[in-house]
């Protein structure tokens, strides 16, 4: 996986110490495809990139707001002495927020899967209430999730995936906002327990069944496919998401897989130098992308 090097420059540095009292020299933690992390003073100063908005990101951070007034492990950015979450320097939205201390859960122990399900469960109980304004800019994610066949993929182009896509969004009309991107690298765990939900990025509004699909994908298999122990636990937890069956979940995770080669291919074109690692990982995401087709 490419993670971004952007630096924690002396004007980002002058910057928080003004919006928010924090100083330091940062040192940079681990991850960030987009934004570059930089822990000090207790806090995390994250470093977006210069093509999102202020208005995108403050939308993002609104969403983790609402979720941690009612959900302990959702860690919120924090304000500024105006009450923005946001502020640009050298054209890039800086945000800065507690730090947590933790590790990446392992997906592959079952404890800690069912203990991810369960707290995507309470998360989307926490954001049901939440109406925020339209995004200013839609998520990478919504491309083509209302069955207009997306642009940027046309190498998987499937026009049955898209008409299922157009029906079960007429069938399960509930819409909340979602995290967007749960899966291991966006929670922290600590003494074999969840204790944080970060990176709000891709947050944006939609049906919660679509969320849970992909997040049984992410804490499952890349070969074998979505955990059916993660959605399980989910609904014992009394997640939001309507129960669907095999064949529903496999065309929504097709949905999440055909999105990740548009940005696989996005990133290619921009520049991004994929290892061995990274094309070896496309080619099993795309394999099975094929294989579950219904």
């Amino acid at each position: 996986m490419i993670f971004v090097t952007t630096p924690l420059t002396r004007e980002i540095r002058e910057a928080v110490a003004s919006a928010w009292g924090v100083t330091g020299e940062g040192e940079r933690l681990h991850g960030g495809e987009e934004s570059a992390a930089y822990h000090l003073d207790g806090h995390v100063v994250r470093v977006g990139p210069a093509w999102r908005s202020a208005a995108e990101s403050e939308w993002c951070h609104a969403i983790a707001r609402h979720a941690a007034a009612g959900l302990p492990e959702a860690v919120a950015p924090l304000p500024t002495a105006d009450g923005a979450t946001v502020v640009v320097v050298e054209g890039r939205p800086i945000s800065c927020w507690p730090y947590v201390e933790g590790a990446w859960p392992d997906s592959d122990l079952p404890a800690q899967r069912a203990a991810g399900a369960r707290l995507l469960a309470r998360l989307h109980r926490s954001l049901a209430g939440c109406r925020p304004g339209p995004r200013p800019v839609p998520a990478f994610q919504e491309s083509g999730l209302y069955g207009d066949p997306p642009q940027d993929a046309t190498e998987l182009d499937d026009p049955g995936l898209d008409r299922w896509l157009r029906a079960f969004h007429a069938a399960h009309p509930v819409r909340h906002p979602l995290h967007g991107d749960y899966y291991t690298g966006n929670t922290l765990a600590r003494d074999g327990r969840i204790v944080a939900v970060l990176d709000w990025d891709e947050s944006f509004v939609g049906a919660p069944e679509l969320e849970l699909a992909a997040a049984a994908l992410e804490w499952g298999d890349d070969v074998k496919g979505p955990s059916a122990e993660f959605v399980a636990a989910y609904h014992e937890e009394g997640g939001t998401a309507a129960r669907l069956d095999e064949e529903s979940i496999a065309q929504l995770v097709r949905h999440k897989l055909r999105r990740e080669h548009a940005y696989f291919r996005k990133a290619a074109r921009s520049g991004v130098a994929h290892d061995e690692e990274d094309v070896e990982y496309h080619r099993v995401r795309v394999e099975l992308f094929h294989r579950l087709r219904p």
